[in-house]
């Protein structure tokens, strides 16, 4: 049976597509909010999401945030912290409970704090 392109065009959509929405949505997350303190080891503004990894006792935890430019837009870049800087996240842990990893909301830094998703916030 020979396919017509634009149905083959829209299975190699799909395909892309998928991989993409799993990985950028919020469903490896567990439900309700999770704070993380401890001290950046590194920091990452770049696709596909920001990232920084922070010592919480001797373990360090991978704290995702939002995209570059949601990132930047809220004010947080990779000259707004240094490495040994405290940091205070508040977000989403990953359902998985053997994974230091979490999807950060909200940050704190040097006293000034940074919403990376903004609509995701926990009532004050």
């Amino acid at each position: 049976m020979k396919w017509p392109a634009s149905v083959l065009a829209g299975f190699i959509a799909l395909a892309t597509v998928v991989p993409a929405l799993a990985h950028h949505g919020w469903s490896w997350t567990e439900d309700g909010f999770f704070q993380l303190e401890g001290i950046i080891r590194k920091i990452y503004v770049g696709n596909p999401h920001a990232t920084l990894d922070v010592d919480v006792e001797g373990e360090i935890w991978r704290v995702e945030l939002a995209p570059p430019a949601a990132t930047i837009r809220a004010g947080f870049t990779e000259d707004t912290a240094k490495p040994g800087d405290e940091v205070i996240a508040i977000g989403n842990r990953s359902r998985d409970s053997t994974e230091k990893r979490m999807k950060a909301v909200r940050l704190t830094v040097n006293g000034k704090t940074y919403d990376v998703y903004p609509d995701r916030v926990p009532p004050a």
